[in-house]
């Protein structure tokens, strides 16, 4: 006999067992993308690690890739020797401008191709010019090397990048780290607008005199626009326009919590904005001359690679020189450790949560996170492909 959805329901509850909600088909691409979306392009290293002819390996979306600079330009190739499967990043080994050595049995490749060109333990051997390693598009901007991870033939940088990062008067500078957690909650984290709560007590807020509530709440449904019909896509967030800040918070009637922000006089994070294939775009942020964009870039189902990056206006070497001095002693230490590290720390505390897969259907969200669910459509919708597992 046929057993019906009610009856499936009071039985599960009769088990004390919660009976599972359906996915919702709006966002289902997005819930099935734990190591991000294909056919993109994606930040894989600082330029200048690429310096004095390095080889560096790097993982991107469950991808093992080695990078190296040739004749000016950037390389890359799986990092994995044909031989025996052995990453060349462990040891690199590069006796030609243009090639790789396994450290293991000599295998050596060439980097624009792949090619198989000599095999240093059998000198003439057959498997020569027979063998090729994948090989991957690379390209460099504002001292990024951006690799891309796909099947289709590459698009332009500009469509796979926030508004403005390309400017040629924005000079960039900034870190990279790795979190222990799957990159959704990256993602989620910082276009999150109330999980500004985690920051109350961070040294930013007085060290630069911004003004920062304790959480920001919207007024309606207008102040998120999406953008779907070109390059790139996103979704964006007017905060300041549209919502409405809380600098004191109560319980039962005695407060509990106040802003340290409330009297302090510049204003940031007019704009906040997610674009694909997962990047954040904050304007201005730390400070009103300054842009933060934050790529969280998957490296496994449980790890992201954290890009942050400042971007300020400047109109010449002199400019760019002291931008560049005033990010290493100043905002690489009160931003983007000072106030961001509180971020890494939110993302690694949902990890237990949302490595199981029914969390998604048992997360409570509330009125201000209208952003994050309109990201998790476009996313679903708009996506290029998703990355398979091995």
């Amino acid at each position: 006999m046929a057993i019906s959805k009610a009856q499936r329901a009071n039985d599960s509850r009769a088990a004390g067992k919660r009976a599972p909600r359906r996915r919702a088909a709006s966002r289902a691409a997005y819930l099935e993308a734990k190591l991000g979306f294909r056919n993109y392009w994606y930040p894989a290293a600082f330029a200048h690690e690429l310096a004095d002819g390095r080889a560096i390996g790097v993982r991107l979306l469950g991808e093992n890739i080695l990078l190296r600079r040739v004749g000016g330009s950037a390389m890359a190739v799986e990092d994995r020797c044909l031989h025996r499967g052995v990453r060349f990043s462990r040891k690199p080994e590069c006796y030609t401008a243009d090639t790789i050595t396994c450290w293991y049995h000599g295998f050596t490749y060439r980097l624009s191709d792949g090619k198989l060109v000599e095999i240093l333990t059998e000198p003439g051997s057959k498997m020569i010019g027979k063998l090729a390693l994948k090989t991957y598009p690379a390209i460099e901007a504002k001292g990024i090397v951006f690799v891309y991870i796909g099947e289709r033939a590459p698009g332009e940088l500009a469509g796979d990048v926030p508004p403005n990062f390309l400017d040629a008067d924005l000079e960039i500078d900034g870190i990279r780290d790795a979190v222990k957690t799957n990159w959704r909650m990256g993602a989620e984290n910082g276009f999150d607008t109330t999980h500004i709560y985690i920051h109350r007590e961070s040294p930013l807020v007085r060290g630069n005199n911004i003004v920062l509530p304790l959480g920001l709440y919207p007024n309606d449904r207008h102040g998120i626009s999406t953008y779907a019909e070109h390059e790139p896509k996103g979704v964006l967030d007017h905060a300041f326009e549209n919502y409405r800040p809380v600098f004191e918070a109560a319980i039962g009637g005695n407060t509990v919590a106040r802003s340290k922000g409330i009297n302090n006089q510049k204003i940031v994070a007019r704009e906040v904005s997610i674009w694909m294939p997962g990047v954040l775009k904050v304007d201005p942020w730390p400070d009103p001359a300054l842009i933060q964009f934050e790529w969280y870039v998957p490296v496994d189902v449980d790890e992201h690679m954290y890009w942050r990056v400042l971007g300020k206006r400047a109109d010449g070497p002199a400019a760019a020189g002291a931008f560049h001095e005033e990010f290493e002693t100043r905002w690489k230490t009160l931003a983007l450790h000072g106030f961001n590290d509180d971020d890494i720390r939110a993302r690694e505390a949902m990890e237990e949560f949302y490595r199981n897969d029914d969390a998604w259907e048992r997360e409570h969200l509330f009125n201000a996170d209208r952003c994050i669910i309109e990201w998790r459509k476009l996313a679903s919708r708009h996506n290029r492909g998703l990355q398979p597992f091995a």
